[in-house]
């Protein structure tokens, strides 16, 4: 049986990440016990403290050990912190130590949705891919650029660590854990029982591209506001760089260095994101949208919409349009 710590750190923590791990987990145990097998999990909410208030003292969560009483441990869940992440860090700075000593004691780790930044503070995930929620993806990447974020996958596993994206995307991640520390059959009644789509692995269909404007290049700023205004026109690198009298390397660096995106991938962002608003709320066809947002190659426009979505247009129309839902 799997020592599972679900650790309960002070501040503001996802309370379904806390509540709904133990949920899930326990509800593996009685599946197995009512196959007539031992349970998987020993379930433990860990603490720094016997009382840890969240939420400004909404509510309060009572851990059932601390740290302290915890010398050994298979597997450490890390919830999601919010606020200000230095804060976070700090205000649960005893934490890192023990999470650093169980994973060189063989415990793994999985850390769901923003809590990737508290596990990245750990500096385990050094080179190591990570997932997070793509809202904070661009705020990761400053903290720590020596890990590999890959935005768009909702699970990484790499060396005993798990990441998920965003939210609720931990019950995708609990389920491949479930489906990996028992079998398959346990992981699809656990999905069935939950109503949790199995084997999903990318957040890219539910990505709302928002311009990375949090930075200090003004002269960038301003080739981000051309492409976001001029999105139906074909727009070019060397455009934008005699549009703003830049050279087309120092426009491509600083464009690179401040929003994490080359200058093409930023055009390709915004005109796909122009492309899924347009599917959602009309009923125009892929051609219509296409040369909307300023392509005329079908292939193209397919080929990038997908890369960017995981979805074809079609597919993507079929899932968020209202009006053809409707029908």
């Amino acid at each position: 049986m799997k020592h599972v710590s679900i650790l309960v750190p002070r501040g503001h923590t996802s309370l379904s990440n806390i509540e709904g791990t133990q949920q899930v987990l326990s509800e593996v145990n009685s599946f197995l016990e009512y196959r007539g097998n031992e349970p998987a999990f020993d379930i433990q909410l860990v603490g720094l403290e016997k009382k840890t208030t969240q939420r400004n003292g909404t509510y309060t969560v009572n851990p059932d050990v601390l740290i302290t009483a915890v010398p050994k441990t298979n597997l450490i869940i890390i919830p999601a912190l919010h606020g200000n992440q230095q804060a976070c860090l700090e205000e649960n700075k005893e934490l890192l130590p023990w999470i650093i000593e169980q994973y060189k004691g063989g415990a793994e780790i999985a850390a769901f949705c923003i809590g990737s930044f508290f596990l990245a503070g750990t500096g385990l995930m050094h080179g190591k891919r990570c997932a997070t929620h793509w809202r904070f993806a661009n705020e990761f990447r400053q903290m720590f650029p020596d890990v590999d974020l890959v935005d768009d996958k909702i699970i990484t596993e790499e060396d005993g660590i798990y990441t998920s994206g965003g939210a609720y995307a931990y019950l995708n991640l609990l389920l491949y854990m479930i489906e990996k520390y028992t079998d398959r059959d346990t992981a699809i009644f656990i999905s069935k029982a939950f109503m949790i789509d199995i084997d999903r692995h990318s957040q890219s269909p539910f990505i709302i591209f928002q311009g990375q404007k949090a930075h200090e290049d003004e002269a960038v700023k301003n080739a981000q506001d051309f492409i976001e205004k001029n999105f139906q026109e074909k727009i070019t690198v060397d455009q934008l760089a005699s549009t703003f009298a830049m050279g087309r390397r120092s426009l491509e660096r600083r464009f690179k260095k401040a929003t994490s995106n080359t200058v093409s991938e930023y055009i390709q962002r915004v005109k796909m994101e122009a492309a899924k608003k347009s599917f959602e709320t009309s009923r125009k066809n892929i051609n219509e949208v296409m040369y909307d947002v300023g392509y005329a190659d079908v292939k193209a426009f397919r080929t990038i919409f997908r890369k960017v979505t995981g979805l074809s247009p079609m597919e993507y129309r079929n899932k968020y349009n209202k009006e053809l839902l409707a029908v």
